[in-house]
């Protein structure tokens, strides 16, 4: 739907290639999360990681503004001219931008935290949602580029709610538990769930902007 809106733009090569970048951000950004999930559970080591993640973290950067860079070009020489459509595009692209900043989060704490995972009622969840959401990744950014994909993208709105959802449960359930859990576990076990809620919630934004749910986009600079 959201590529229909922009079939106006057929001509306009500046914006076909802000729709590949935006894809391009997307797998970057699960490769970052993919790889400090590896790191976290001991599957590869910090160091193997480190310097290509952070590489793909500026590229991140470097391509969200790039696509700002092309829409304002597009606004200044067509003023008025699919403001909407626009808007919401630069928007995906910090939503994508902010991903990678978490997947660093995500492996940040690995580099602090290394004496493993003992409680299977936190551990075990933490896990599904972390494997879920690298399918999310998968499916949104597909959907950028590929008009079949859009009803999918629906369906990941839901699954991100649905994590978002979970992560605050985890986070209530720690502070609640009354058993003896060690105090830095129970610290890793929080931030990975604010983290993966945070990820959750910038796919969320960018399947509704794929869905052509323009109107759900928050413009401001809030974080979530």
């Amino acid at each position: 739907m959201f590529r229909g809106l922009l079939s106006v733009f057929a001509k306009e090569t500046a914006v076909d290639r802000a729709f590949a970048e935006l894809n391009e951000m997307l797998e970057k950004g699960a490769w970052m999360f993919e790889r400090a999930n590896d790191v976290l559970h001991n599957r590869i080591s910090a160091e193997q990681a480190s310097e290509q993640l952070y590489t793909r973290d500026q590229q991140i950067n470097d391509l969200e503004r790039s696509i700002r860079r092309k829409i304002l070009r597009h606004l200044t020489v067509n003023p008025g001219y699919d403001v909407p459509v626009c808007l919401a595009l630069i928007t995906v692209a910090r939503d994508a931008e902010r991903i990678g900043d978490y997947c660093k989060n995500v492996f940040e704490i690995s580099c602090h935290y290394s004496e493993g995972f003992h409680v299977p009622k936190y551990h075990d969840p933490l896990e599904q949602i972390s494997a879920q959401t690298l399918e999310i990744f998968s499916i949104v950014a597909d959907a950028c580029q590929n008009n079949s994909q859009e009803g999918r993208a629906l369906e990941t709105k839901k699954q991100t709610r649905d994590i978002q959802d979970r992560c605050d449960q985890i986070i209530t359930e720690i502070f609640e538990d009354e058993t003896q859990i060690e105090f830095h576990e129970a610290v890793a076990y929080t931030l990975l769930a604010r983290h993966y809620k945070r990820v959750a919630a910038h796919l969320f934004t960018v399947a509704s902007v794929v869905y052509g749910e323009l109107a759900e986009l928050d413009l401001s600079e809030n974080d979530y």
